[in-house]
């Protein structure tokens, strides 16, 4: 028997109040969360990195480089991770994964929405 976990509603803020790079840190039953808006689309990750614990959501958010055929370096994926501030860990931010150990390093994600005027978080 599989058993479902209720998930909580949080309105995170209005959407209006909410531009494209912004980002807001809520506590949510003992839990810090980042929501942060990348260009439209809303991403919801744990705030403390695997790594050491740091304030992972205060971080940069940006793209990485990556090695084309003709050994050269292009920037690709652009506001697709964030950078812990501290150690300069990389994550995915829809998936949470480390850049460098994706298998072995993650961090939280959650589902996040815009339902009518709203930026609602699912925990």
């Amino acid at each position: 028997m599989t058993e479902t976990v209720a998930r909580t509603r949080h309105v995170v803020e209005k959407l209006e109040n909410f531009p494209w790079g912004d980002r807001r840190i809520v506590e949510i039953d003992g839990r810090s969360i980042g929501v942060i808006n990348v260009g439209g689309t809303f991403h919801a990750l744990r705030n403390n990195c695997p790594h050491h614990g740091a304030p992972l959501c205060e971080g940069v958010v940006k793209g990485t480089m990556d090695d084309t055929p003709a050994h050269e370096y292009s920037y690709v994926r652009h506001n697709e991770y964030i950078v812990c501030p501290w150690h300069g860990y990389e994550f995915t931010l829809a998936t949470g994964r480390s850049l460098v150990e994706p298998d072995k390093l993650r961090v939280r994600t959650y589902e996040v929405a815009v339902e009518g005027d709203d930026v609602v978080l699912y925990v």
